[in-house]
C-alpha cells in the first residue's frame, strides 16, 4: 500500500506501517504540520478551521484524530461532521476561519483516505504552503498547547442546508422554471455525502427523485470513480424508471456526470462543456480547463466569443489561470464544474442546478440529443501501474523525444497534440500510476491511440 504526499495534502491507505500507509500516527503527524504553519502566519489569538468528512468507513477515526490534535495546538475547530468538499470550501469564508480540512480521497477506493488541506480563502493551498508543510511534518516542528490554551469544537451541521441556499441564490439558477418541468432524475450518491445533498437539491427544485446507493454508509457499491465502467446499474435504471436523465457524484461531491434518458453516458468531459454553454450563454466570457480535458469547451467558448486557455492539472493550477483570465466558468474534464461566481473549488451541487436550469430555460426534454448536438470528441483514459524501479522522467522524456516533429506541451507531463487527436501522459499526484488520456473524433481512434502509447511506453519501461 502506499503514502502519497503532495502540496495538495496526504494521501493514503488506512493500516499498516507508520510512513508507508496512512495510519494514525500520519495523521496527526500531518495535521500537527498544516495547524503549526497557521499559527507560524498568523498573529491572531485565536485560530480557527473548518473540518469536514466524507462517509468512507475509516472517516470518523481520521476525524476525530485531526480534530483532536488541533486542538492539541490550540486552534479552534468548526465541525461539520459528514459534509463534501464544496461545502467545506464555502464554509471557511463564511465562518471567517483561517482554513480548512476535507477528509477524502474523492474517488479513491474504500480503503483509502486523505486530509485535503484549504487555506482562509476556501481554497487548495498554494505550493509554497504545501512545500512548506512537508517540512515541518518531516522536522517534526510542532509546539503544542499547554492545558488552558486548548482548542474548542464547535458543531455545525447546518451547512449543506447553507450550500443548497447559496446555489439557488445564484442568479443563473432558476428554480421556479425547473420546478415546472417535472423532471425525474436518478442519483447514485455512492453510498456518500452525495446521497444526501444532491436529492435535498433537487426536491428543492422540484424535481422527483429517485435515490440509488444514496444510504452514507462508506461502503462503496461499486468503484467510485464515475466511469462508464462502474456505472452500469444506474444505467440500466435510468431506462427503466423512465428518467429524464441520472446524476452520478463521486464521494466528496466536487465530481458530476450525467447518465442521458437513453442509459448512455452523458460523458463527464460534456459536464463542463453543457453548463458552460449554459453560463457563457448568459454571461459571454472567458473559460479554463486543465490540458487533460476535452477540446470540446474550446469549441463551445470560442462560439459564444470568448477566450479558452490550458492550465497544468490540478485544482489549484485551473483556479489560478482562471483567476488570471478572469474566467467565468472553467474546471476539469473528470466532471468538476469550477463556477466563481459560488467560489473558486470544483462542486457538483452547482453543477447540478446549472443543467437542469439549462434544460428547463430552453426545453430539452432529450437530453441525449443534447449530448448530440456538441461537438463529438472520444476520450480514453487509461493508467499504468508504477513500480519503485520504474523511471517515470525518463519515460516521459523518451516519449517526448519519439515524437519531437508534433506539436509538443511539458508544462504537465508531456501533452502530443496531432493533426486530429491528442495524448496527454503525466504521473499523477495521487496515484502511483502514469496516466494516459487520449482524444479523437471517434471512440475506436481514441483506443487504437491510448492502446500504441502504453505498448511504447512498456516498451521504454522494459529497456
Amino acid at each position: 500500500m502506499t503514502l502519497i504526499k503532495s502540496i495538495s495534502g496526504i494521501r493514503g491507505t488506512i493500516g499498516g506501517k507508520t510512513g508507508d500507509n496512512l495510519t494514525p500516527v500520519d495523521a496527526v503527524k500531518f495535521a500537527s504540520a498544516y495547524g503549526t504553519l497557521l499559527k507560524q502566519k498568523s498573529d491572531k489569538k485565536n485560530i480557527k478551521v473548518v473540518i469536514g468528512r466524507d462517509a468512507r468507513i475509516s472517516g470518523p477515526m481520521i476525524h476525530n484524530l485531526v480534530m483532536n490534535t488541533l486542538t492539541g495546538l490550540g486552534i479552534d475547530v468548526i465541525d461539520l461532521g459528514l459534509s463534501t468538499t464544496p461545502t467545506v470550501e464555502i464554509a471557511v469564508p463564511m465562518e471567517k476561519a483561517d482554513g480548512g480540512i476535507i477528509l477524502t480521497a474523492s474517488h479513491n477506493p474504500k480503503q483509502w483516505n486523505a486530509l485535503k488541506l484549504l487555506n482562509e480563502k476556501g481554497e487548495f493551498l498554494s505550493a509554497a504552503d504545501g512545500a512548506e508543510i512537508l517540512e515541518i511534518a518531516d522536522n517534526e516542528n510542532f509546539d503544542f498547547a499547554d492545558v488552558d490554551q486548548l482548542g474548542e469544537v464547535t458543531i455545525n451541521d447546518a451547512y449543506m442546508d447553507i450550500h443548497i441556499d447559496e446555489v439557488l441564490n445564484l442568479p443563473l439558477v432558476n428554480a421556479e422554471a425547473v420546478k415546472q418541468k417535472h423532471f425525474k432524475v436518478v442519483v447514485d450518491g455512492v453510498n456518500s455525502s452525495g446521497g444526501i445533498i444532491i436529492p435535498m437539491l433537487l426536491e428543492q427544485m422540484g424535481v422527483e427523485v429517485v435515490k440509488l446507493y444514496c444510504e452514507p454508509t462508506g461502503h462503496f457499491p461499486h468503484n467510485p470513480e464515475p466511469l462508464k465502467e462502474h456505472l452500469q446499474d444506474i444505467c440500466s435504471l435510468v431506462v427503466k424508471e423512465k428518467a429524464d436523465f441520472g446524476i452520478v457524484v463521486d464521494p466528496d461531491v466536487d465530481r458530476l456526470a450525467f447518465i442521458s434518458n437513453d442509459g448512455e453516458m452523458f460523458g463527464e468531459e460534456y459536464t463542463l462543456v453543457a453548463c458552460a454553454d449554459y453560463v457563457l450563454s448568459k454571461t459571454p466570457g472567458n473559460t479554463v480547463s486543465n490540458m487533460s480535458s476535452s477540446r470540446a469547451l474550446y469549441d463551445i467558448t470560442k462560439k459564444h466569443g470568448g477566450s479558452y486557455e490550458p492550465s497544468a492539472v490540478g485544482e489549484v493550477n485551473v483556479v489560478e489561470l482562471m483567476k488570471k483570465n478572469n474566467a467565468i466558468i472553467g474546471g476539469e474534464g473528470n466532471g468538476g464544474i469550477i463556477y466563481p461566481e459560488l467560489h473558486y473549488g470544483r462542486d457538483a451541487v452547482v453543477g447540478v442546478a446549472l443543467f437542469l436550469t439549462y434544460l428547463a430555460e430552453n426545453n430539452y426534454t432529450d437530453v441525449a440529443a443534447l449530448r448530440a448536438s456538441y461537438p463529438q470528441y472520444y476520450m480514453s483514459k487509461n493508467k499504468i501501474e508504477l513500480t519503485p524501479q520504474i523511471n517515470v522522467d525518463a519515460i516521459l522524456e523518451a516519449m517526448a523525444g519519439k515524437y519531437i516533429d508534433m506539436k509538443i506541451s511539458l508544462v504537465d507531463g508531456v501533452k502530443i497534440d496531432f493533426p486530429s487527436e491528442w495524448v496527454h501522459l503525466r504521473k499523477s499526484n495521487t496515484e502511483p500510476i502514469i496516466r494516459i488520456y487520449t482524444e479523437a473524433q471517434t471512440q475506436e481512434k481514441a483506443d487504437a491511440l491510448a492502446e500504441k502509447i502504453i505498448g511504447e511506453i512498456k516498451a521504454v519501461a522494459t529497456l
